[in-house]
């Protein structure tokens, strides 16, 4: 049985143990804890405690790879994957998540496949590597990550695939999953709405539905294929004004991980979730900008074009009432003298 999880960071930026009891409100069934600079991250005895106080077993541990966390456990990043991997044997969970190194990490990403690898070995726990996306400043495209920050194309044994990820690289999620196979071990759950080429230019992690990725398709594909990884929503929440707003988003996710239909997506006059409505204004600007882009102006122009004809008919309109008005006001006055 495939399980839904929950990761830590959905609760950001509250603490570890409010994402522990999130995760329990909602109805997930286990939690991923994102290792950070919060020390009860890094600390088995306490996340076990965490885990038994709120009933949600860990299913899995993301290594501390993210810039803000370049400090953690030191700086090479081959100690933090190994601390990673043990921290996980420690409180049961069965994947570790790792990002492609950075191109700057040399030694590190010129023997990054022997090292997950040899991680695993050790530790016995899956070292899933995270699809990621290419970077750009300013338009122009940068090699942040060495091999590459692509999983599909690397001789890698075990994958996650995040569906942010995938809509900011411009990949279609469905396909990299039925080129993975078998590798495919991991998935955070979310959603992205455009590419960095279609004007995209931040990591979204949108309720799943919410954005223009395959989402459900992708589940649908892995129920039907048999597989037994974990599914663990990585979504973004800090827009919730209040605790039932965040609940209510969570609630929802994890219903669309399991194939549930979630009553309150739709509005009784058909429209969407304000979230989802969000989610379309942002895609629309995103491919008016693209289209802008691409040389597609004349629609603009005319726009203008009509604007301006209308805003012209409007003066004239205005300056013949004056006028009838001015000329009845004399009429009246030319009688009144006679």
């Amino acid at each position: 049985m495939i399980r839904v999880g929950m990761s830590t960071s959905c609760v950001y930026p509250l603490g570890v143990e409010e994402g522990f009891r999130h995760a329990s409100l909602a109805g997930f069934d286990g939690v991923e804890v994102m290792v950070t600079r919060d020390e009860v991250t890094q600390s088995p005895d306490t996340l076990l405690a965490l885990s038994e106080k709120y009933g949600m077993p860990i299913l899995s541990i993301h290594a501390p790879v993210l810039l803000l966390t370049h400090f953690v456990w030191g700086r090479d990043p081959q100690i933090k994957l190994e601390k990673s991997a043990e921290l996980a044997k420690s409180v049961g969970a069965t994947a570790v998540v790792v990002h492609p190194p950075f191109r700057w990490q040399a030694g590190y990403a010129e023997n990054f496949l022997r090292i997950v690898r040899e991680t695993t070995e050790t530790f016995g726990v899956e070292i899933a590597v995270e699809n990621m996306f290419p970077w750009k400043v300013k338009n122009t495209s940068v090699k942040a990550y060495s091999p590459g920050w692509d999983p599909v194309v690397m001789d890698c044994d075990a994958v996650t695939l995040d569906f942010s990820h995938a809509a900011l690289s411009g990949r279609d999620s469905l396909e990299m999953a039925e080129a993975l196979g078998s590798r495919l071990r991991h998935v955070h759950l979310c959603d992205g709405s455009a590419s960095l080429d279609e004007g995209r230019i931040f990591d979204e992690h949108l309720l799943p539905g919410y954005g223009s990725q395959p989402v459900r398709e992708v589940l649908q594909f892995l129920h039907s294929s048999g597989w037994s990884g974990n599914i663990v929503a990585e979504v973004n929440t800090r827009k919730a004004k209040t605790e039932d707003d965040r609940l209510e988003l969570l609630r929802e996710t994890a219903a669309f991980g399991r194939g549930e239909e979630w009553p309150n997506a739709d509005a009784a006059d058909g429209t969407k979730h304000t979230q989802k409505k969000r989610s379309q204004k942002k895609a629309a600007r995103a491919a008016s900008k693209l289209q802008v882009d691409s040389g597609v102006k004349n629609h603009g122009t005319k726009a203008e074009g009509d604007d301006t004809s209308a805003r012209s008919e409007e003066k004239r309109e205005k300056r013949r009432a004056k006028a009838v008005k001015k000329a009845h006001k004399q009429a009246r006055r030319a009688g009144q003298s006679a």
